[in-house]
């Protein structure tokens, strides 16, 4: 089996990451391969082709190869809230929370990604033509964190825009929904061997990341950690709609029920076992 990730050497869908690592999928019984798909609209369309058996990516991106949700479920959260960063050059002298500073500028972001940003910029204010602000689809010292939003910046409604989630195609649930529920206890298990022992991210980044990534990757998984919650709640799903419809991917609200898998609800909170025992 495969799970695709549009991004590997980031802390972004590292909790998939670690369930294939540590061996969490493999406890419950699959065996599944980590296959990097970038960017993320491409896992999609590989989800909707039969090519992989699982998404770890952005929730909102199914919509670019499932409109309005027809085919596929959300089974499971990889962490809480919108998690991508907005950086400046720290020669423009920034603070914390000046979202101002954009105005005038050139801001790179992938595919799916500059829809979550576009619509942070406009609810906090900005007008994107008026402000010659044009959006285009680190830590070396050079940057400034402007907006965090999972830790407070920006609008209130960010943080529900999207998440880092686990996603599979209705086919997959309806023919082996035991393989769907699988794949869930095997997130709840890596997030529960990460919360017991944040050291086992530096092992994972040390085998798959260049040198310098790997010897970050641990602090960055431990500012994660409150956010590993493999939940998906109704005001989640509430927020997204509404970003969904916003950025135009969305035509109507979809229900709680279309979007997630709710068979598998009693599992996000079900296993604490780490995936060293």
């Amino acid at each position: 089996m495969k799970l695709a990730v549009p991004d590997m050497i980031s802390n972004s869908y590292f909790p998939a990451i670690a369930a294939i690592e540590l061996g969490c999928f493999r406890q419950e019984g699959l065996d599944v391969a980590l296959e990097l798909i970038y960017p993320v609209d491409k896992c999609y369309a590989a989800l909707r082709d039969g090519a992989v058996d699982f998404v770890g990516g952005s929730a909102h991106s199914a919509l670019s190869a499932f409109p309005q949700w027809q085919g596929v479920k959300l089974i499971c959260a990889q962490a809480q809230g919108m998690y991508w960063f907005l950086v400046v050059h720290k020669d423009l002298g920034a603070t914390r929370g000046d979202v101002g500073v954009v105005k005038g500028r050139r801001i790179g972001a992938a595919p799916w990604v500059d829809l979550g940003l576009r619509r942070l910029l406009i609810e906090a204010g900005l007008d994107l033509e008026r402000d010659m602000i044009t959006i285009a689809a680190v830590r070396r010292g050079v940057g400034t964190v402007v907006l965090d939003v999972r830790r407070g910046d920006g609008p209130k409604a960010s943080f529900n825009y999207t998440m880092a989630a686990i996603a599979t195609s209705e086919r997959r649930i309806e023919r082996s929904p035991e393989t769907a529920a699988a794949a869930v206890r095997a997130i709840v298990r890596a997030h529960a061997a990460l919360k017991e022992n944040v050291a086992r991210a530096t092992e994972i980044g040390r085998k798959l990341f260049p040198p310098s990534e790997a010897e970050l990757i641990a602090e960055l998984i431990r500012r994660d950690l409150p956010y590993y919650d493999a939940s998906i709640s109704r005001d989640f799903v509430t927020g997204m709609n509404r970003f969904s419809r916003d950025a135009g991917i969305l035509s109507n609200d979809a229900p709680y029920e279309s979007v997630v898998a709710m068979q598998f609800a009693p599992l996000w909170k079900g296993s604490t076992r780490s995936a060293a025992g």
